[in-house]
């Protein structure tokens, strides 16, 4: 069975791309993947600076979160849009999590793994620009992007007050890309 890791990679506390990740899970679930969905406001570590981690480490938060990236064979990343690019949030977690400790592979937490993106924005575009910059990045340090992706726009139309996606049209797009992140993810594991 796959393991794939859920996040946003925004630390608003009603995110719509965590609202937009969760449904992406069920998908990924319901194809028979287990799917650990986290929040990065329990890993938070300070902005990364070489020289706090050569007399502090890494943060215990950024070392939980690598540990978990760790453990699952793909990434189900969702990303709000910030100046046509993905959050500093998320860019701060992969760089504490690309640092490598004794005994570790370098990009260990990255390397060979799946990732399958997405965004959410009450604009039209719903975070086009930041996939690009994210898709990047991503396969820079490894990780195999899939070539599906899905910018969601006007989404605050279509969650409800509680943050759940509530537009069929769009939870079925969520639950299709969940699904192909599982076929994707169990392609490679498998060779």
């Amino acid at each position: 069975m796959c393991k794939l890791l859920a996040f946003s990679g925004s630390l608003r506390q009603h995110s719509y791309n965590h609202s937009i990740v969760v449904a992406a899970s069920e998908g990924a679930r319901a194809a028979g993947c287990k799917v650990t969905i986290v929040h990065l406001n329990d890993f938070k570590a300070p902005l990364f600076s070489e020289d706090d981690e050569a007399v502090s480490g890494i943060p215990d938060g950024a070392k939980k979160l690598k540990t978990l990236m760790m453990e699952h064979d793909g990434f189900l990343i969702a990303t709000p849009e910030y100046n046509s690019s993905y959050s500093a949030a998320l860019k701060n977690a992969i760089d504490w999590a690309s640092r490598m400790e004794d005994g570790e592979k370098p990009l260990q937490a990255f390397k060979g793994k799946t990732a399958v993106i997405m965004a959410a924005s009450p604009g039209a575009l719903g975070g086009i620009r930041a996939l690009a910059a994210l898709r990047t990045l991503l396969a820079n340090i490894g990780m195999y992007v899939h070539p599906a992706q899905q910018a969601i726009g006007k989404v605050s139309g279509l969650v409800d007050t509680s943050g759940k996606v509530v537009d069929e049209a769009t939870l079925k797009k969520l639950h299709a890309l969940g699904k192909q992140s599982v076929t994707y993810t169990n392609a490679l594991k498998n060779g």
